[in-house]
């Protein structure tokens, strides 16, 4: 710790992502990164971007990108915000529209970052139990708060919720603003876009990094009631107003135009999440239903942490979270066919079947 921090950084406990050793080359299942490169109309458009123009600052309300995504949508760019990675519009979403005083709902088993977020902007957190099969209890989440954040699918558990049960949430909080993170939705869940113009407090966030093979240039975005999108933009007009560099811009343009192609990446990997599912099952593990690009595992007679370091030693790395109720579970990222028979041979190889 160092003496010049404020009290709000001694206080924080930051998000600890994947790790990304250098030392050899791995099998990487570990951070949910999509194994196929982006279209190839996605990397043309960045190299075309790479020119003399990049000594002028990017578009700062980012106009194109957001007419694009108005177009795909059914929206219209008044719906939309871009930032920096999904990462980014969430923690621009905790600052702008939940308060202190006023507690925020989100899962116990979820996306880490939420409960930094909430850290950082001194709010309270009522935090919910997942029930024992890892689902959302709605109920729950049909009480007063100042807010609530729910993924869809979930992270790390891959289990989705229905549209029903979402709505059910949106119309018990008319007078607080839902986040629904579809970092996920993409790879088998149903999204809830189409309920922004009938819900005035739902913001839905969804990020290029994960579906798009893009998350080495960091673009996520809101879509929501233009309401929404003004505070949003207000928060990072006062922050930063050039988010997002001419590269990203064009690279992320070019895949809400190509998503023919990503579809066919989706399918894919779907069905090597269905293959791999399958054969886990049949080595004794149990896996919950996944509608993300990565499944959570669980081993009754093996320890998910030795599991973890003996797949490591191996050349795999998932990921491995030592908390309350799944400190025996690993995430594990759909691979390629390839990677995934490798991960599968490591498994049996470990277990000796």
């Amino acid at each position: 710790m160092s003496k010049y921090w404020n009290e709000r950084i001694h206080k924080l406990e930051p998000y600890i992502p994947g790790e990304q050793p250098k030392d050899k080359r791995y099998v990487k299942l570990n951070t949910n990164e999509n194994p196929y490169p982006p279209s190839p109309k996605v990397l043309q458009a960045i190299r075309n971007a790479a020119d003399d123009q990049l000594r002028l600052y990017p578009d700062p309300n980012t106009d194109d990108l957001r007419a694009t995504l108005a177009e795909v949508t059914g929206l219209t760019s008044e719906h939309i915000f871009v930032g920096n990675g999904s990462d980014e519009v969430l923690a621009f979403s905790f600052m702008s529209f939940f308060s202190p005083d006023r507690p925020v709902m989100f899962a116990d088993i979820t996306y880490s970052f939420y409960k930094v977020y909430a850290n950082l902007c001194s709010l309270e957190a009522n935090i919910i139990p997942l029930d024992d099969e890892f689902k959302i209890p709605v109920d729950a989440f049909c009480k007063p708060n100042g807010g609530i954040v729910i993924p869809n699918p979930n992270a790390p558990t891959g289990r989705d919720i229905s549209l029903s049960s979402i709505r059910k949430v949106l119309d018990a909080n008319l007078d607080s603003v839902v986040i629904i993170d579809e970092a996920y939705v993409n790879f088998g869940a149903e999204s809830v876009v189409p309920l922004i113009k009938e819900y005035p407090n739902l913001l839905v966030v969804q990020t290029l990094s994960k579906y798009s093979s893009l998350a080495g240039i960091r673009v996520g975005f809101a879509l929501g009631n233009p309401e929404l999108i003004d505070g949003l933009n207000r928060l990072k007009n006062s922050i930063n107003s050039y988010t997002i560099d001419r590269l990203a811009l064009a690279g992320a343009k070019a895949a809400i135009e190509d998503d023919a192609y990503y579809q066919q990446v989706a399918d894919k990997i779907i069905t090597t999440r269905q293959k791999t599912t399958k054969i886990l099952h049949e080595l004794g593990f149990n896996i919950v239903p996944s509608h993300a690009n990565f499944i959570f595992i669980t081993h009754p007679s093996f320890n998910a942490e030795t599991l973890f370091y003996n797949l490591k030693e191996k050349g795999i790395l998932v990921r491995y979270f030592n908390q309350a109720r799944i400190s025996n579970y690993l995430r594990v990222s759909i691979g390629t066919d390839e990677e995934m028979n490798q991960f599968v041979e490591a498994i049996k190889e470990i277990i000796k079947v």
